[in-house]
């Protein structure tokens, strides 16, 4: 049984939840325990001399997982000799060594660094012509029932519910079959295949019948993002709207979550509806908060029977009537707002996060993307600079991320003709570009690029944050140029 060192809740506060769930402080801690439990069972199948029979799932949520099983046998010499795998799905059509197929992820993330013998791992073909998919779909279900049926299956779940690639509308007893793919999946998975049209419209998927079948189901869901299905999956109603649903019938299946994909079940997001609990300030204001937002009023609307009928009578017996509780919310959400961040001169207010004395702050903003900065947070960023802060960007990005063949085509032929126009001599800046276009105007989708476009494309993404940094500086130039016309004074070098 998969126990948790922070997940205290009983059954009763978990009587919303119809399906057996475990919360995690992360995902690490949440995937060594799930590794703990198939290296038991192997470990166990072992003894017995039997074989042990996975069902393996692919996507960011089990690589943790995998990891640690790859740790299990390189330092414990957890042996993988007696597994059978079979895994759920794979795009279609899809050629094994492509860098987005599920046959080179599994080699990359597990079969490649353990002991599993080849012949012992199965993932759908996707090079099948379609005549033949019926006919491999009916033997790869023949092949899992002639080792007994799955001892254990993983899974992950889909922002739509989907459970392998059995997309919304998918029946119980569905079979393993060439699917086509939600629009929703296709564009979560599209940057991984450098845009939507380049996105596979169908897959191959084991059933949701043989993932039913399987002794023991085991879904993983991590991120804040993966919360709201993870509630209606656990908490909703059996629908094949919503296939993941379907686990509520099964009688040996667990969700295993970290803390914030759990954030939205009722007893970690509104656990006043499931216990007594203590009225800290913070739960007061996340309480009220909720309420106004579910009910679409405004904070200082909120009436008495508002409250008694969501589940707040007791804050309202111990801090009531409604207006004063509102007025408290009220005062304390509106004294959190500033914008000056470091303080602001001459103007300290005890009520807000200001300080009449300045203090210059060293400001590090992380981008995930370089357009992030600029699009998400450019004023604040602007203002930062503005009111003299020291301002750093990050680019969470491997440097060549999202940049279209042609822009690095486009630049290496620029290279080219400003050594051109300018009498510079370089052989192998024009020998770059000759390989960089002989490779793309043969790459595959989804091959990886070639170690000379990848740094071209790098040098794009860094000229693409470099020029944030200086457009914030130009902001910040202009507003000083047009306070001094303003003020008809001429602009200081120590100003500029």
């Amino acid at each position: 049984m998969l126990k948790s060192g922070i997940d205290k809740a009983t059954g009763f506060e978990k009587r919303f939840e119809n399906i057996g769930t475990v919360v995690f402080e992360n995902s690490s801690t949440a995937s060594k325990a799930v590794a703990k439990e198939l290296a038991d069972l192997i470990r166990v199948k072992q003894a017995q001399k039997q074989p042990c029979i996975l069902g393996l799932a692919t996507g960011s949520s089990p690589k943790g997982l995998y990891a640690e099983l790859v740790r299990l046998h390189k330092e414990e010499g957890l042996s993988f000799k007696n597994v059978i795998s079979f895994n759920l799905d794979e795009y279609y059509p899809m050629e094994p060594d492509s860098v987005n197929s599920y046959v080179r992820f599994m080699k990359e993330q597990l079969f490649n660094h353990v002991d599993i013998l080849p012949e012992n791992y199965h993932i759908p073909d996707g090079l099948l012509s379609k005549k033949d998919i019926a006919d491999y779909c009916d033997a790869y279900e023949a092949k899992i029932e002639a080792m007994g049926g799955i001892d254990l299956q993983i899974l992950g779940i889909g922002g739509n519910g989907h459970i392998g690639f059995n997309e919304s509308g998918s029946l119980q007893n569905s079979k393993t079959r060439l699917v086509a793919l939600d629009h929703i999946t296709r564009v979560a998975a599209s940057k991984d295949f450098s845009g939507l049209e380049k996105t596979p419209r169908t897959a191959i998927t084991l059933g949701i019948r043989k993932i039913m079948e399987a002794k023991r189901v085991v879904l993983m869901a991590w991120g804040e993002g993966k919360s709201n299905i993870i509630r209606t999956s656990v908490e909703g109603q059996v629908t094949n709207q919503v296939p993941a649903s379907f686990l509520q019938e099964h009688d040996n299946a667990v969700f295993i979550l970290d803390k914030e994909a759990s954030s939205e079940l009722t007893r970690i997001n509104t656990p006043w509806l499931v216990e007594q609990i203590e009225w800290t300030d913070k739960m007061i204001r996340k309480a009220v908060l909720g309420l106004a937002q579910d009910l679409k009023k405004p904070i200082l609307m909120l009436t008495d029977a508002d409250y008694i009928e969501n589940g707040m009578s007791d804050l309202l017996a111990d801090s009531g009537p409604a207006y004063d509780i509102n007025i408290l919310i009220f005062n304390k959400l509106q004294n959190t707002i500033t914008g000056w961040p470091g303080g602001k001169p001459n103007a300290e207010d005890g009520k807000r996060p200001e300080r009449a004395v300045p203090v210059k702050k060293r400001v590090l903003i992380f981008s995930p993307h370089p357009d992030d900065d600029i699009i998400s947070m450019g004023g604040t960023f602007i203002r930062l600079q503005q009111q003299g802060h020291e301002v750093h960007v990050a680019y969470q990005t491997s440097g060549n991320i999202a940049v279209a063949d042609s822009e690095a085509l486009r630049f290496g032929s620029f290279v080219c003709d400003y050594n051109e126009k300018f009498g510079i001599k370089n052989i192998e800046a024009e020998n770059i570009h000759k390989k960089a276009i002989k490779f793309l105007e043969n790459k595959k989708d989804s091959e990886i690029d070639i170690a000379e476009v990848r740094y071209i494309k790098g040098l794009i993404r860094k000229g693409e944050a470099r020029s944030t940094s200086h457009f914030v500086d130009y902001q910040t130039l202009k507003s000083i140029l047009w306070n001094c016309r303003f003020t008809k004074q001429e602009p200081s070098r120590k100003n500029l």
